[in-house]
């Protein structure tokens, strides 16, 4: 990395940031399953409180945190960004973070993370006398509310907090809808030690004319004691610490949400602790840890060994809370494959919790948000369900896990077969435009949204998904003793087969949909867009052409859609709106779906590389995605987890900067790309298959993965994209299924 705006640690995980002025926010999430949040190396981020049907309660918008000495003040916090400081840096670990700062004397550390249970997070400030003498200093912590309404100029904000002595805390109050119930929400700050001052306005706080970085309280001398009432509210609450030369204090603050006063005293009560606070970060590092330390991989690339680790906790999170802005359908279905490859005993968990939002005729919707299921027109969502069963089904190895019954959101129920079953059979008969599958209001790509809302487009890459997902329903069939079922599968398969090989093509490659009026959409037919890269790689994923048109498919990729920076998700870019299309001819060129380099597709494109056995694109797939090693991006994004995309040359001197961190399924499925293709771990019934495509200057590399009880630990030698020999516990096998042994089994796999 060119750019050092940090560094890994020795533990390889935990990435420290030694900057605060660096290009843009560096984040890091943590949540439990009803409470997420996230923070930054300065701080910001925002929380909310989540119910079933995705109601939800806001609590935390950004956070500040200074020391007060006399008349002098420094932030604890990263800001401001340009404060001169004696030492400064921010870990990011996998379930919290801190931020630690030396100024005049004095050492603090600010952890922030959310606790295994209950819907809240705690700030910890830990502060320690550094000097020859005694000091009396002041920990200020303040964040703006979220829980009542939002300011705006000239708005109207009615709501007021309070002060509760025996809650050592303020509160605010609104009414709630949560979990179907009308309640009165209590949104609070409270102080594991006697508060020695409290603000609850955000004007005593901010003031009219600061910021997060400058707020007036600072100017003020600190809290004034007042609770706010008919202005915008926000949280502030001050300790003062008097220590010895050498002494260490740590005060304990808890943000949290509860249904009534006396519930959050008990919270403050039992959170706002040290003694809690440290045991409870110890655990939350280690549940974390544990729920994807069953793979490691070993590459000549120390960088992306590391990342791998973060890249598995991104999958965690995006099963549980897909992109957080909403709960997305088919996001939190593929990231529970993409988990399944690590940890399919969780993965089993989350694909339960899916399916039971799945419809009973077998549609599945876009989102639930709000209180309700959102179908949002869109009509691909059902279809990653046979994907995601499949590796969880072949990861664990147990066909009785299809018998278990799990509801569908009308309150019937079916096993998870049915639920299965019904998926594929409901795709089948959604048809449009020569028998393919309706796009309705959009596929995988969000944004083409009108091109079928007329019921006649049709979408030639769902049809292939659709072809894959059938192909993984008729195998699954198989494995549970329903052959009828399967045979049914396999030839409606071939059915959709040939429409898409007589529709679909395009001579070079296959085209992405056909609209309602028949046009073509990613021809070579089309002024503008003319090309799409998903069908191609989903034609290799599919195994749909007979006369592999896949190859062809894919080296018109490598000539249409290269760039210095990646392969681009589409070209050329839209530059006009196209209400046969959607929204995507509105965004700007070069920009996530319109033509820019979108990381999600580059993750697929490396496991159909590697399928290909193409290594050296595959190699290159690898320098492209990795934001350390992408020439073009190195030192603009956080270099521990992967953004949606980087902006394409159409856009200027925006070119190369980094989409959205996190909230994507990028990382997700490169870690699938890694685990199942480049490294060739592949599960079916019968065993872990081995079949690799390493990228050429791998020369050595290895992983371990558990696997059915037994922990493999798997070298490869000669960097090469066959096998040539398997040793297991120094005797060669035949084949390329690994013999489940229990226990430690050492594997050297020598390619050619």
């Amino acid at each position: 990395m060119s750019k050092q705006y940090g560094h890994y640690l020795d533990n390889g995980v935990d990435f420290r940031i030694t900057e605060t002025n660096i290009p843009r926010n560096w984040y890091n999430y943590f949540w439990n399953d009803n409470y997420v949040t996230f923070t930054s190396q300065v701080c910001a981020g925002e929380s909310f409180l989540q119910d079933n049907l995705g109601r939800r309660l806001k609590l935390v918008k950004d956070r500040g945190f200074f020391m007060m000495e006399g008349d002098e003040s420094w932030g604890i916090g990263g800001l401001p960004v340009n404060e001169k400081r004696d030492a400064y840096y921010c870990t990011h670990m996998r379930g919290a973070s801190d931020l630690y700062t030396e100024k005049n004397g004095i050492a603090t550390t600010v952890s922030i993370f959310v606790p295994r249970e209950l819907a809240c997070e705690l700030w910890g400030v830990k502060v320690t006398n550094m000097s020859d003498k005694e000091r009396t200093v002041t920990a200020l912590a303040f964040c703006d509310s979220a829980i009542d309404a939002p300011y705006s100029r000239q708005g109207y904000n009615t709501e007021a907090s309070h002060f509760d002595a025996e809650l050592n805390g303020l509160y605010i109050t609104r009414g709630a809808n949560m979990w179907g119930k009308g309640k009165k929400a209590y949104g609070f700050m409270a102080l594991s030690d006697k508060c020695d001052g409290y603000a609850g306005a955000y004007n005593a706080i901010i003031g009219p004319y600061g910021s997060f970085a400058h707020p007036a309280i600072l100017d003020m001398g600190g809290c004034n004691n007042l609770e706010g009432c008919g202005e915008k509210l926000a949280y502030a609450m001050e300790k003062k610490l008097t220590l010895a030369p050498g002494e260490t204090k740590e005060v304990v603050y808890i943000l949290g949400i509860a249904f009534s006063l006396d519930e959050a005293k008990e919270m403050q009560k039992k959170y706002a602790n040290v003694e809690f606070f440290n045991s409870e970060k110890a655990a939350v590092l280690e549940k974390f840890k544990s729920e994807t330390d069953d793979v490691k991989i070993n590459t000549p690339d120390k960088m992306l060994n590391s990342m791998f680790e973060w890249l598995k906790h991104q999958s965690n999170l995006g099963s549980r809370w897909a992109r957080v802005r909403h709960n997305g359908y088919r996001d939190m279905t593929s990231d529970t494959d993409c988990l399944a490859a690590i940890n399919p005993e969780l993965a089993l968990e989350r694909l339960k919790r899916i399916l039971s939002y799945q419809y009973s005729d077998g549609f599945a919707p876009r989102t639930f948000i709000d209180g309700q299921i959102k179908p949002n027109n869109f009509s691909d969502n059902t279809v990653w369900l046979n994907f995601t069963a499949s590796s969880v089904l072949k990861e664990l190895g147990k066909k009785e896990i299809l018998d278990i019954e799990v509801p569908y959101n009308d309150g019937t129920v079916g096993t998870i077969y049915e639920h299965l079953y019904r998926s594929v059979d409901f795709l089948y008969n959604f048809k449009g435009h020569h028998g393919l599958v309706r796009i309705w209001g959009g596929d995988w790509n969000d944004c083409m949204n009108t091109a079928g809302l007329e019921g006649k487009g049709v979408s030639i890459w769902l049809s292939i998904a659709w072809y894959r997902a059938n192909k993984f329903f008729a195998e699954i069939a198989d494995i549970y003793g329903k052959p009828e079922d399967a045979k049914l599968a396999r030839e409606r398969g071939e059915e959709m087969r040939d429409i898409i090989e007589e529709f679909g093509w395009d001579g070079e490659y296959y085209i992405d949909a056909i609209n309602d009026k028949g046009v073509k959409i990613g021809s070579k037919e089309c002024e503008e867009g003319k090309m799409f890269l998903i069908p191609q790689i989903w034609s290799v994923f599919s195994g749909v052409s007979k006369s592999g048109r896949e190859i062809t498919a894919m080296d018109s990729v490598e000539k249409y859609l290269s760039d210095p920076l990646g392969t681009v998700i589409s070209s050329p870019a839209y530059t006009k709106w196209d209400g046969g299309i959607g929204s995507v001819t509105t965004k700007h060129p070069g920009i996530h779906e319109n033509g820019g380099v979108y990381l999600h597709t580059i993750a697929w494109k490396i496991a159909a590389d590697a399928m290909l056995k193409r290594a050296d694109k595959v190699e290159a797939g690898i320098e492209t995605i990795l934001p350390f090693r992408n020439k073009i991006v190195d030192g603009r994004a956080e270099p521990y987890t992967l953004c949606n995309s980087y902006f394409g040359k159409e856009t200027g001197y925006r070119y190369g900067t980094p989409g959205q961190s996190w909230r994507t399924a990028s990382g997700q499925w490169f870690q699938k790309a890694m685990v199942n293709y480049v490294f060739g771990l592949l599960p079916e019934m019968e065993g872990l298959t081995v079949d690799p495509c390493l990228p050429p200057s791998w020369k050595t590399a290895s992983i371990d993965k558990a696997f059915r009880g037994t922990n493999y630990h798997i070298s490869y030698e000669n960097g090469g994209t066959r096998v040539k020999k398997i040793i297991v516990n120094g005797k060669e096998i035949e084949g390329n299924v690994l013999p489940l042994l229990g226990g430690d089994v050492d594997v050297k796999v020598i390619t050619e």
